[in-house]
């Protein structure tokens, strides 16, 4: 019985949390972040064109951070991901930020580096929430 509870648990707190913020926004805030990062799902279509600087931000909701197959993220996000870092409508927000200060901070190290330097300032949940959107989720 406590195996099954835990497994539930675990399911659902593996599950995206419902975006807080305003999808149309964030459609229009992402043409900021398509310089870098395309949205293509698993069959191949492109939801939005865009560079390749960046990871695919697909299905990012929940995904572990520093995952996506055949992109080369710097050292310290995959650090970040092999501790547990899961992006969630929080993380994404508190990471596009200040990428730098906030691998930073999860990984107390002052040597942390990021590859991404735009920092989205304002907006970030918005985006979180178009990501959502076109992800299926």
């Amino acid at each position: 019985m406590n195996r099954i509870l835990a497994t539930a648990i675990a399911g659902l707190l593996a599950l995206p949390a419902y975006a807080e913020g305003d999808a149309d926004a964030g459609k229009k805030a992402f043409n900021k972040c398509k310089s870098c990062h395309q949205i293509v799902d698993p069959a191949g279509e492109v939801i939005v064109k865009g560079g390749k600087t960046g990871p695919n931000l697909y299905g990012i909701a929940g995904r572990t951070a520093g995952t996506v197959e055949g992109f080369r993220y710097g050292d310290s996000l995959v650090e970040a991901g092999e501790k547990g870092l899961v992006w969630d409508e929080e993380t994404f927000v508190a990471y596009v930020q200040d990428p730098k200060a906030f691998l930073k901070d999860y990984l107390d190290e002052t040597s942390a580096k990021s590859k991404m330097t735009f920092k989205l300032r304002k907006g970030g949940e918005d985006v979180y929430a178009y990501l959502v959107s076109v992800s299926g989720e």
